[in-house]
């Protein structure tokens, strides 16, 4: 509905297996659910927001959410391309982290740093009572964030710095997050 309005839009989808108890199914299923992404039209955002399906339009402060071209472009491209691609959680060294699976399952740590082969970082474990760590290479797929609930408050500043820069560097040509 919004491309009839005008509007240059880009929802990224990915393939993925569902099962049923008498089949299966290939699907369609949005990479980032419950988001859409429009270019343009700041100056027409009462179109976007009155068409049937959008909740609103994403804002940092009293400026709209604004994706940098290069980011929308490498998903753009990802998603085209022939990549096997999915959804992953959200990850940044430094993070603390439990791993998912696999022999190590249940291990909480630290995300310390990216090696050079891909997907693969150093798990940092540690024992708090002997001030000493060991650390662990292991697969990004095979590790999920650990909700700290005491870190929130400097992940949300962390979160509004970003965004902040984002909107200064990129305001000319930009992409606007759409929550749906």
């Amino acid at each position: 509905m919004l491309s009839a309005k005008g509007f240059e839009v880009f929802l990224p989808l990915y393939e993925s297996v569902r099962h049923w108890k008498d089949r299966s199914k290939m699907l369609s299923m949005p990479l980032f659910p419950c988001y859409v992404f429009v270019r343009g039209g700041l100056n027409r955002r009462l179109q976007v927001v009155t068409t049937p399906g959008v909740h609103m339009i994403l804002f940092y402060g009293e400026n709209v959410a604004i994706i940098p071209e290069a980011d929308i472009q490498a998903i753009r491209t990802t998603v085209e391309g022939p990549f096997q691609v999915e959804p992953h959680p959200f990850l940044k060294c430094g993070e603390r982290v439990r791993v998912k699976r696999g022999p190590l399952e249940g291990v909480e740590g630290v995300l310390v740093r990216k090696k050079n082969k891909k997907n693969l970082y150093r798990l940092v474990l540690s024992v708090d009572m002997l001030a000493q760590s060991v650390a662990v290479e292991i697969d990004a797929a095979d590790v999920e964030p650990v909700d700290v609930s005491c870190g929130k408050e400097l992940a949300f500043a962390r979160i509004q710095t970003d965004l902040d820069q984002v909107v200064r560097n990129h305001a000319s040509t930009a992409w606007e997050g759409e929550l749906v």
